[in-house]
């Protein structure tokens, strides 16, 4: 039977009923039949329905009260129900089915009858303290289900069967109790829901306990580790312990197992990380089996834990194996990575260092590394004639390392071009550590500072080779590039005067010899040596306008004399003294006759328009061209002056021995040597020598070779006097110290005129400062010029402070 008031309980917010017409209908029609209908109060019966809205609420005045008169709810149905209702949620909180078989109600009908307890009969105060109370009750069952001895996969199986079946239920409990959630608790803030409030007492009864939590966390741990252990993928384990972190982010408590997650997980990889460095002891192995691991770990808690905690966890992972190995993997692992260029690696090492902060470590080894492979190279005696390209190849490779390894991602904001929105992605840009790089020419300035001098010496020697030779079929960038990296090695030596100074010498040779492969080339380079490294190369612009007035008087020389004078082929180069490295010459040659009379021709000339003026000849840089006629056919030689004048001695002899040789030309030994070795020992024999030999002993005796042949028809014979030798760079890295002497005199003299009186070592610190452009001096070197010039009366000790100076005027 369907009672009246249940077909009249509308919702409170609805204003669709404008009219009520009386028209019940039920399974007993006599019953209702004999009942006295319900009269509406006030005009609101069912003849007014058919009436005009005049009068009638307007449907846009919001809700209206219907009252219904002559119909009481009676007190003993009203019990009745309540009794239901209340049965109804010991059967649906109950886990044991045999004390509760079955519902005493549809689902539907628990739901109309919660309606009309709450909507109707007001009785949601008394609804709402059973359910807290049956809910109370189900905990019981639950706690002893819990407290049973299991194994820890059993256990968790049976503590989410557990949060499974209460959360269903509660979810049931709410859509059957819906009027007494919406009516009844909406209303009163001091109330929770039936969801919320199941769910706090589940959490302060359930997940809560003591013993409930040490057996969750316990067994979340060993089933964990367990799959850790054996690097194993279980998906039953997996999908268990997802369903466990499920229920507990549910209920709001998956904060408590992260925290213990992450405590288990630290202890886990921390004796990990100790059993593994004792058992592998190669560090790079190691390092691969801790990127392995975190991997692994990170694959791990993707599957059974929620999105916020994977970045945690993998932080915690490699913090933990990474404790304590920080400076054994930066010192060897990276050195072992560098030595194979393995980038892949390098890059890994540089993520994880920057990640668990210790990158410094990583940085102070690759500096080292640097370091001790410049080093290595530089003092490698044996090789000196490839220390260049091997830096070049060096500084190639870790540049290489730190562009592909040692880089950071940079997020670039979205783009956007005008009229059209902007992008929704931004893009990350990968850039190199600078912090790298300053580690990287730090460590090649130590390297460096290995051996003094011998750097400066082979990159200006190594530059004079690659202006000799040219850019060949390399592309201009591409020479340009060798070039600025040669000169990237400048940057990293102390000894700018002994660049400075071999440079300028082999820049020298090449203008004067005609070895130079462009002016435009060598003009550039000057420029940007003068630009970025030194001032002093500025000096060199001298040398080519030299050149330019050579050329001009030549002209005018060669304009000056008879069309059948000798004089025409000899070419001179004027060159001032201060603008050329070379000194005025201590030995020379005996010239033939004829060389002579042309020498003189040239001399009278130039004193007739230049008074007063000096010329010194330095034969060592003369060149000459010679027509050689041998039996396979005639060759032009291209020669040096000496080898041109040793050459044509053997115009009337065909056999002359080394001491005739000597004794006619009067050309110092060692340089006569070398000359013969060139002509007699080289790939080019025009010369035999009689014995066989690399050596030229005073013994030898040396022929004209008839047979000399070369398919091209000029051919050019190397001198070695052309080329700077081992007593050449002697003299010059001799020269070099002396200038180096004088100064320091001139900036502690400079330095001390201007302060009066100074203490030892801020003179030295200030004399260093002076000079550093130039070199770098060895603080004892400079305490031996304070005391010369203590000597030479420039400077006075203080009688008392024998740390203190004076500066005499």
């Amino acid at each position: 039977m369907a009672n009246v008031y249940t077909l009249l309980t509308l919702p409170q917010t609805s204003n669709g009923l404008t009219s009520f017409k009386s028209s019940v209908t039920g399974n007993n029609d006599d019953e209702l039949t004999a009942r006295k209908a319900p009269r509406l109060e006030s005009d609101l019966d069912s003849a007014s329905a058919s009436r005009t809205s005049k009068g009638a609420p307007s449907a846009s005045t919001g809700p209206f009260q219907i009252k219904l008169v002559g119909y009481n709810v009676e007190q003993p149905l009203a019990r009745d129900s309540f009794v239901l209702l209340k049965r109804c949620l010991r059967v649906l909180l109950s886990k044991n089915p045999t004390e509760y078989p079955e519902l005493p109600l549809s689902f539907v009908g628990i739901y109309d009858m919660c309606r009309a307890m709450v909507c109707d009969a007001e009785l949601g105060d008394g609804l709402y303290e059973d359910v807290i109370l049956e809910v109370e009750k189900c905990f019981g069952a639950l706690l002893t289900q819990l407290d049973a001895e299991q194994e820890h996969i059993q256990w968790l199986s049976n503590f989410v069967e557990c949060c499974a079946w209460f959360e269903k239920q509660i979810a049931l409990l709410s859509s059957l109790f819906t009027y007494l959630d919406q009516v009844h608790v909406k209303p009163n803030p001091s109330l929770q829901s039936i969801r919320e409030l199941a769910f706090t007492k589940f959490g302060d009864r359930i997940l809560s306990d003591r013993v409930i939590v040490l057996k969750l966390h316990s067994g979340v741990k060993d089933v964990i580790n367990a799959e850790r252990g054996l690097w194993m993928t279980n998906e039953t384990n997996r999908t268990l312990i997802s369903n466990v972190v499920s229920h507990l982010t549910t209920h709001h408590e998956y904060a408590s197992l992260e925290i213990h997650y992450l405590e288990f997980t630290k202890e886990f990889y921390l004796n990990e990380s100790r059993e593994q460095a004792a058992s592998i002891k190669n560090a790079k192995e190691f390092f691969k089996q801790v990127d392995r691991r975190i991997d692994y770990e990170v694959a791990l808690c993707k599957e059974v834990l929620c999105v916020s905690s994977w970045s945690v966890v993998r932080e915690t992972t490699e913090r933990a194996l990474m404790e304590g190995r920080g400076e054994w993997l930066a010192n060897e692992a990276l050195r072992s990575s560098l030595a194979e260029m393995d980038t892949a690696t390098l890059g890994k090492m540089y993520k994880l260092f920057t990640k668990v902060g210790v990158q410094h470590l990583l940085k102070l080894s690759f500096r080292k590394y640097v370091s001790d492979k410049a080093k290595q190279i530089v003092t490698d005696t044996q090789m000196e004639d490839n220390m260049v390209m091997r830096l070049l190849e060096l500084k190639k490779d870790m540049d290489r390392a730190v562009t592909t390894s040692f880089v950071d991602q940079v997020s670039t904001p979205p783009t956007s071009q005008p009229g059209l929105a902007a992008t929704s992605t931004s893009s990350s840009t990968p850039i190199p550590n600078k912090e790298f790089f300053q580690a990287s020419d730090e460590g090649f300035r130590a390297g460096f500072k290995a051996r003094r001098n011998k750097p400066a010496e082979l990159i200006a020697k190594h530059l004079d080779k690659l202006m000799r030779k040219g850019q060949g079929a390399s592309s201009d960038a591409e020479y340009t590039r060798l070039l600025e990296s040669v000169l990237g090695l400048y940057r990293y030596t102390d000894d700018k005067d002994v660049f400075r100074t071999f440079y300028h010498r082999a820049l020298a040779k090449r203008l004067l010899l005609e070895k130079s492969a462009s002016d435009d080339i060598e003009k550039d380079m000057l420029k940007k040596l003068k630009d970025q490294y030194d001032a002093e190369f500025g000096m060199a612009e001298d040398m080519f306008k030299d050149l330019s007035l050579s050329r001009d008087m030549m002209r005018d020389f060669h304009d000056s004399l008879s069309a059948e004078s000798a004089g025409r082929s000899l070419t001179a180069m004027v060159l001032q003294r201060s603008a050329w490295p070379f000194a005025v010459p201590k030995t020379t040659i005996d010239l033939l006759p004829q060389m002579q009379e042309d020498l003189q021709t040239f001399t009278d000339y130039y004193k007739k328009k230049h008074q007063g003026r000096i010329l010194n000849w330095d034969h060592a840089l003369g060149t000459a061209t010679l027509k050689g006629r041998f039996d396979p056919g005639p060759k032009e030689l291209s020669v040096s002056l000496y080898q041109a004048i040793i050459l044509l001695m053997f115009n009337d002899v065909d056999e002359i021995s080394f001491v005739d040789i000597k004794e006619q030309i009067l050309l110092e030994d060692a340089e006569l040597r070398r000359t013969l070795q060139s002509l007699a020992c080289g790939k080019l024999r025009v010369l035999k020598k009689v014995p066989p030999g690399r050596d030229v002993a005073d013994t030898d005796v040396f022929r004209f070779n008839a047979d000399f042949s070369d398919p091209r028809p000029k051919v050019h014979i190397n001198s070695i006097q052309a080329k700077v030798s081992p007593e050449e760079s002697k003299r010059t890295n001799a020269s070099i110290e002396g200038d180096r002497k004088h100064y320091l005199d001139a900036a502690v003299v400079r330095i001390m005129k201007g302060r009066k009186e100074m203490k030892i070592e801020e003179l030295t610190a200030e004399t260093i400062n002076s000079v550093k452009s130039h070199f770098v001096p060895d603080v004892q070197v400079i305490k031996q010029r304070i005391e010369a010039l203590v000597e030479m009366e420039y400077l006075a000790r203080d009688l008392k402070d024998k740390k203190l100076f004076r500066y005499l005027a």
